[in-house]
């Protein structure tokens, strides 16, 4: 019998219940009689398209009830601040299953619901609804704006579609559109189940109001069916995953629906000579870059794969800070160890890893065409590549790092992978911050940040380059000057 079981999702209280449950088994370790015993049953609705389709139609007849914008930030926030608070049964029980579900160690999936969680208080999503939209909030009601009046509407039917790589991004997803007032469907990843549903089932207590808006429902994804039931009726899809995914999902989605993609983005970092003058300034950078590279074990968009470190001369060489950057991964394995790899994972890894030491000679020599350490059965890997003769996909924190010794030559080994780059984590740039970081936006990236702030954006970024709220509202205008010209 499972340790525990998780209902995998929530559903209004008008809603009709699904027409049955199929379960799913994760973790656990071998019973007495040698037969798996797992950690978790997932228990999700059995594939029913009839079902969510008059799920869907029936959100779309909601209406949120008259609401100051702001009023409804405070109050989806003091849900998102349960997810905070250490003595709340919310957050213990989030603690108990995000590790069986995100493949997380404890240590960091609680680092990571902190994280994630800070944005989802009141203050900063009052925050959000004033930098996307503008103060006062235009939200149900016209604002004067200069000569015309101004007014954003969300969608009758929001439909989130989201991967299951990090923990959280589906609370985040569902935040945007309630904050609309929007009824919204949304659809997380397995690995992704746990905070969208008890962040649903703390709604109901706390507002039922707006948690009438909102149906959180888990199906295996990959069910094409499903998912075109699920929006045939929405007025906006959001869909988060692979490139192919996200290109499938644009052409199945209504005609007239607001499509936006998320879809596979990548993280570099960069290193400058301002922080490479001597091992008690590049040290505390490296810590810096291993937790950018350990958190959510590399699988979140924003984590850095691949780290160029400038190369002109300075005490701290880039093979040296290499070696500094494995050493604070190692010291990192302490405190927020890696989490489990699934098996495709780690072989992807030891390819990695075996073929960096074949470059090398495999005798550690760091003035080969490669250089390679690795915490063994840990995850954490640090491949100095100075000839770019490697490429990784790994997950686990596999960092590859490179010299370079311009700007420009920075940019033209990133212009390959501009179209996928997102976050670029800095340091020690000193007066070439701008430069590089306008480099970088050319490319390809919509964030320039520090390492200390690459895994957690804010929750007003622009998400890809585009405002998160401002993708999902229609304007509505009513240009009062020439209304008042033609003397109405």
């Amino acid at each position: 019998m499972a340790d525990h079981i998780l209902t995998a999702y929530h559903l209004p209280a008008w809603a009709p219940a699904p027409n049955g449950l199929r379960a799913i088994s994760l973790g656990g370790a071998p019973g007495p009689g040698g037969a798996l015993e797992p950690a978790l049953e997932v228990r999700c609705p059995d594939t029913d398209p009839v079902w969510i389709a008059g799920l869907a139609a029936g959100l779309r007849t909601r209406t949120a009830a008259p609401m100051d914008p702001l009023d409804r930030a405070a109050r989806l926030g003091a849900v998102g601040r349960r997810f905070l608070d250490r003595s709340d049964p919310v957050r213990r029980e989030a603690l108990e299953l995000l590790p069986t579900t995100s493949g997380l160690a404890p240590a960091m999936a609680e680092a990571v619901l902190d994280g994630m969680a800070a944005d989802w208080t009141p203050e900063r999503l009052s925050r959000l609804l004033r930098e996307e939209l503008g103060d006062p909030v235009p939200l149900g009601s016209l604002v004067d704006r200069g000569d015309r009046s101004v007014m954003a509407a969300g969608p009758r039917l929001c439909v989130q579609l989201v991967a299951g790589s990090v923990p959280g991004v589906g609370v985040t997803a569902l935040l945007r559109s309630l904050l609309l007032g929007s009824p919204t469907l949304l659809k997380p990843g397995l690995g992704d189940v746990v905070l969208p549903v008890l962040f649903a089932r703390a709604l109901a207590e706390l507002d039922p109001d707006i948690s009438e808006l909102l149906a959180v429902v888990y199906w295996p994804g990959g069910d094409t069916a499903m998912e075109d039931a699920a929006i045939a009726k929405a007025d906006a899809v959001v869909v988060y995953g692979s490139d192919a995914t996200v290109a499938s999902m644009r052409t199945r989605a209504p005609a007239l629906a607001r499509f936006v993609g998320y879809h596979h983005r990548e993280g570099v970092g960069v290193v400058g000579a301002g922080v490479l003058g001597s091992d008690r300034e590049a040290a505390p950078c490296a810590r810096d870059v291993a937790r950018a590279v350990a958190f959510f074990d590399q699988r979140g968009c924003v984590s850095p794969r691949v780290v160029y470190v400038e190369d002109v001369g300075t005490a701290v060489t880039p093979v040296a800070f290499a070696g500094l950057l494995a050493d604070a991964l190692e010291a990192l394995e302490q405190t927020l160890p890696g989490g489990a790899l699934e098996r495709f994972e780690r072989s992807g890894l030891h390819q990695l890893r075996g073929t960096a030491e074949m470059l090398s000679g495999g005798d550690g020599d760091r003035g080969a065409a490669a250089w390679v350490r690795h915490g063994g059965p840990a995850p954490w890997t640090v491949v100095f590549d100075p000839h770019g003769a490697l490429e990784s996909n790994c997950v686990g924190r596999a960092v590859i790092v490179r010299p370079f010794q311009t700007v420009g030559e920075l940019a033209d080994r990133l212009r390959p992978s501009g179209p996928h780059l997102q976050t670029v984590g800095v340091a020690g740039l000193g007066d070439r911050l701008k430069e590089v970081a306008e480099s970088m936006g050319r490319l390809g990236a919509s964030r320039v940040t520090s390492f200390a702030e690459v895994p957690f954006p804010r929750p007003w970024w622009h998400h890809d380059g585009r405002g998160p709220l401002a993708d999902l509202v229609r304007w509505v205008e009513l240009d009062r000057g020439g209304v008042e010209a033609d003397g109405a």
